[in-house]
């Protein structure tokens, strides 16, 4: 009922939002301007509940695991898996985008302004980023990843206390994780409105124009994201013993979430609940790998990235060899790790990629006049690659029956 519900809030949003852009009529401009705080107090309320949900669920799975080798061989296999599908990802996103550029209208380029572009991050900057040195700082900053390594370590230390000890600490962890799920479900509930806040004013904000003009490459990250789920998800799924349409109606809620949302951490919780339940992953695997996944591995945004390199590169008359072609390739693999949970950071951090290859990086600003709706898409598929490494690393059988997985009948 509640999916229902969220998917009626999207749908509605989207007719309003395009209606008013395309009519310019004031009235539904004011419902549309008048309905954004509503989609701010939904996403603020998610996120004020995601980072100590985070903590507390990964704390309690450590320490009631115990077992370092066990944790070591998990988080080794899905951190295998997320490197290997990483790199198919941004080559496909290059692939669909440079088969695209045949179709690809004229468009009005932005000035390229003097703009400030950091370094691209590199990778021994990104693993010392790892260890915060303010835990409560990396939470102000909603920088879940760090966080995630702190209640490890921690989780790891109460792991070698006395029984009772560890005992105390671990059930205490799970009650105010169990608490913080209840009040997530809560804030769900208020999901149709918040979803309509959200949709409506970003939607009547694009402009139909700008929409129509650069709807080719909008189509291209489509068709690329639906062929690397069709070449990647949906066959792990089916090795894995998940039958792969039922499986990802079994994890309709959490997608519709990311989707609505455009971020993979406020989508956790659910992400959690349907991953176990319908999924049959075992509840520390799923409390492990689903929180570093929505702070790591986003191959949505990859395949966004690299599509958008080579239709930037396209508009402003840059070339790109194979070498060039390699080097992107790769820039896009670091730059996509970087990525915060968070609407149209996708876009943003492709700046170091950018300048390395000599594109202005001013033509940011025609990506993010119309990312909402590829923000939307590579989000659900992100959210199903975070579900779907946890179903590699679990040592737990699929349930024997799909009856057992109460969204998947």
């Amino acid at each position: 009922m509640l999916n229902k519900l969220i998917a009626l809030g999207l749908v509605l949003g989207l007719i309003v939002g395009l209606a008013a852009t395309a009519t310019n009529n004031a009235a539904l401009l004011g419902i549309a301007n008048a309905s954004a705080p509503f989609g701010t107090l939904f996403v603020n309320a998610i996120k004020m509940v995601v980072i100590p949900l985070v903590v507390s669920i990964i704390f309690a799975s450590v320490a009631r695991m115990g077992d370092l080798r066990a944790l070591g061989k998990l988080g080794g296999t899905a951190g295998a898996y997320m490197v290997a599908t990483l790199v198919p990802a941004v080559a496909i996103g290059m692939g669909v985008s440079a088969l695209s550029l045949r179709f690809v209208p004229e468009v009005d380029l932005p000035a390229s302004d003097a703009v400030t572009v950091p370094a691209l991050q590199s990778l021994s900057a990104f693993f010392t980023q790892l260890i915060p040195s303010n835990v409560f700082a990396a939470a102000s900053a909603g920088r879940i990843l760090p966080l995630v390594v702190f209640a490890a370590l921690l989780a790891t230390a109460v792991a070698t206390l006395d029984t009772n000890r560890r005992e105390r600490m671990v059930q205490a962890a799970e009650d105010i994780g169990a608490a913080l799920i209840k009040l997530v479900w809560w804030i769900l509930w208020l999901a149709p409105i918040g979803v309509f806040g959200l949709i409506a004013p970003a939607t009547a904000a694009m402009g139909w124009g700008l929409v129509q003009s650069l709807g080719v490459f909008i189509l291209a990250v489509g068709v690329g994201l639906i062929i690397f789920v069709a070449v990647i998800y949906l066959p792990t799924l089916m090795f894995f013993k998940r039958p792969a349409f039922a499986s990802l109606r079994g994890l309709g809620g959490a997608i519709g979430i990311a989707i609505s949302t455009t971020s993979t951490a406020t989508a956790i919780p659910v992400t959690l609940e349907e991953t176990t339940r319908n999924w049959g992953v075992s509840k520390v695997t799923a409390e492990l790998l689903v929180p570093v996944g929505a702070s790591l591995y986003r191959p949505g945004s990859a395949l966004f990235q690299g599509a958008a390199i080579i239709f930037l590169a396209h508009l402003y008359g840059v070339p790109i060899g194979l070498g060039a072609a390699v080097a992107v390739l790769f820039a896009t693999l670091l730059v996509s790790l970087t990525v915060a949970p968070v609407p149209s950071s996708g876009v943003i951090t492709m700046a170091p990629a950018l300048d390395a290859i000599g594109v202005p990086v001013a033509g940011l600003a025609l990506l993010l006049g119309v990312d909402r709706l590829p923000d939307m898409m590579r989000s659900g598929v992100n959210v199903l690659g975070q579900a779907t490494t946890a179903v590699v690393a679990d040592s737990k059988k699929a349930p024997a029956d799909p009856a057992e997985a109460s969204v998947i009948q």
